[in-house]
């Protein structure tokens, strides 16, 4: 497989399970922000904060186990502490999103808290992870070259 192919089955398959974890999130963050059932109801940032916890534990078994299984990962310990990392920076800009939208700007209805920070923050954020786990994570196999006389 070319370079290019390799690239394009990486972002298919990093895109789909980024899509399951992208529902995971939103249906998490949701849930927690509905008024009726969650005791965070009027806390956004924390709802936020859960559901990208979860989301975050599903896409690094889906990432390492199945769109990057290809790649050298390190030790299992290394690989999700590094992945714990940027997932903890992407977070951190979707509630920047949020925080914005919400506290500076009042826009505190659902569809505000959700573009803000499931859109917006959301985006800013795959684009670091996709960059971030194939240059520190999940690392190109060293290629083997045999001798030959």
């Amino acid at each position: 497989m070319d370079g290019f192919a390799k690239l394009r089955a990486e972002i298919a398959k990093f895109g789909t399970v980024g899509i399951v974890a992208y529902v995971i999130d939103v249906a998490v963050f949701n849930l927690f922000r509905a008024e009726t059932f969650s005791p965070i109801a009027n806390k956004p940032i924390t709802a936020k904060i859960i559901s990208s916890i979860v989301a975050t534990l599903f896409a690094y078994f889906g990432n390492r186990y199945w769109a990057f299984k290809h790649r050298e990962a390190g030790s299992h310990s290394q690989s999700l502490a590094l992945f714990a990392l940027f997932n903890v920076m992407a977070m951190i800009i979707a509630a920047f999103c949020l925080s914005v939208s919400h506290y500076v700007l009042d826009l505190t209805s659902a569809a505000a808290d959700n573009f803000s920070a499931n859109i917006v923050g959301t985006g800013l954020g795959t684009l670091l992870r996709f960059w971030a786990y194939r240059r520190f994570i999940f690392l190109d196999a060293p290629r083997r070259t045999s001798v030959t006389d």
